[in-house]
């Protein structure tokens, strides 16, 4: 339970700064950005914002994750990245100007810190350090999403759940995932009854061990194996 710590979050004592975009500032830029943004507690399935609107600004994740998701025409959400301490969420929108094309929402309770777009553009301005570390990571982004796009369309259901599960193990820093079978279905990209099959067929197999809903891996190399990686 995160309670109200993010009232006691600043961007010096930040674990998650030291890994992400902001992490290079000098004491300086660290002091006017901890008294130009705000950290806000959010509760599980929270929204940061919706795909549609527009972006004011930009979040930093200090404690807990956040999905990206798109909707399909039936309602239905497929899940593009899991976003973890020390990333950066909304910025990509707010250069091109145009509405969400995707929406945001807390995974589990979340200390999130929110920048504004006016403070965010000048740091960029005054730091080309920053800069350059956004470009090289929308630069990353784009290829990593070519990846991500061209495994889910040529594998198989059981070849993506093997891909989804070694990135979620890095996104869960090794420990059990911790995903409702919903989640975890809408980010595989398939029917949350034909998962639960798969993940009885992993278990069976001695690849996974599960306990309610977290899923221990216990045979990482078969999952790369199964992933074709």
């Amino acid at each position: 339970m995160l309670d109200k710590s993010h009232k006691f979050v600043t961007c010096q004592t930040c674990v998650g700064r030291q890994n992400s975009l902001l992490g290079h500032l000098c004491s300086d830029e660290l002091e006017h950005l901890n008294s130009h943004r705000g950290c806000n507690y959010y509760k599980k399935h929270q929204a940061l914002f919706l795909e549609g609107s527009f972006p004011r600004g930009v979040f930093c994740i200090n404690q807990g994750l956040v999905k990206i998701f798109k909707r399909g025409d039936e309602g239905k959400e497929q899940i593009i990245h899991i976003a973890k301490p020390g990333e950066m969420v909304g910025f990509r929108a707010m250069f091109t100007e145009e509405p969400y094309k995707v929406g945001a929402e807390a995974l589990e309770e979340s200390n999130i810190c929110f920048i504004s777009k006016d403070d965010f553009l000048n740091m960029m301005d005054s730091n080309p350090v920053l800069r350059n570390g956004i470009i090289k990571e929308l630069s990353k982004e784009l290829a990593d999403r070519a990846d991500f796009i061209t495994n889910m369309a040529q594998k198989s259901v059981r070849e993506r759940l093997a891909f989804t599960m070694l990135i979620l193990m890095d996104v869960f820093d090794n420990q059990p995932i911790n995903l409702s079978r919903e989640d975890l279905a809408n980010f595989v990209g398939t029917a949350t009854e034909t998962l639960i099959r798969l993940l009885k067929d992993f278990k069976e197999e001695g690849i996974i061990e599960v306990q309610t809903r977290k899923i221990f891996v216990i045979d990482k190399q078969r999952l790369h194996q199964i992933a074709g990686k």
